[in-house]
């Protein structure tokens, strides 16, 4: 039985974060489903490191359909979590969907894999990263923090089901432990 993934982001996503882990999905023939806010076409966007800038640069990137609203998931149909970075998080963390989605998959220990500002999602369920480890990109380090997490400042962490990375440069060693919690 082919295992599914759910990709839960938004408008701003880092375009990066979202698609590498979507194709690699299905590359492994998982089926993948991405949910936002609403059921719409969502504007991605491409954070770069760039030598004038102190933080990372962002400019328009490609469009992509999401499949579904989060009022509509059911988290029980499904084998994993992705939570990309961009600014998504900021915002799709208010929606009252959003909670018992994410909280799911750590009470059932399903593999939950958060990358870059991924984290600021990851705040919904403070009470599941209590005394665990994960990193993040380093603007996010007071988030995990205020959770009760620690902060690791490699590029790449695993602590049980929860893998975490910094930023898109990190995407093939996170999709491989991703991947490697599923099957």
């Amino acid at each position: 039985m082919s295992k599914k993934v759910l990709i839960v982001t938004g408008d701003a996503v880092e375009a990066l974060e979202v698609f590498y882990p979507y194709y690699r999905c299905l590359e492994e023939g998982f089926e993948a489903v991405i949910a936002a806010p609403s059921k719409k076409i969502l504007h991605t966007v491409c954070h770069d490191f760039e030598a004038h800038s102190e933080t990372y640069t962002e400019k328009p990137a490609y469009q992509l359909q999401a499949h579904l609203s989060f009022a509509e998931v059911n988290p029980a149909e499904y084998d994993g979590l992705i939570i990309p970075g961009g600014r998504a998080p900021e915002y799709i963390r208010l929606n009252e969907y959003l909670k018992p989605i994410v909280a799911h998959f750590f009470l059932e220990n399903k593999p939950v894999a958060s990358i870059c500002h991924g984290s600021q999602v990851l705040t919904l369920v403070a009470e599941h990263l209590r005394e665990r480890e994960l990193t993040a990109y380093q603007a996010c380090r007071l988030d995990v923090e205020a959770c009760g997490a620690t902060y690791r400042h490699e590029s790449l962490h695993v602590d049980g089901n929860l893998v975490s990375g910094h930023a898109w440069p990190d995407l093939p060693g996170f999709m491989r432990e991703f991947i490697r919690l599923l099957k």
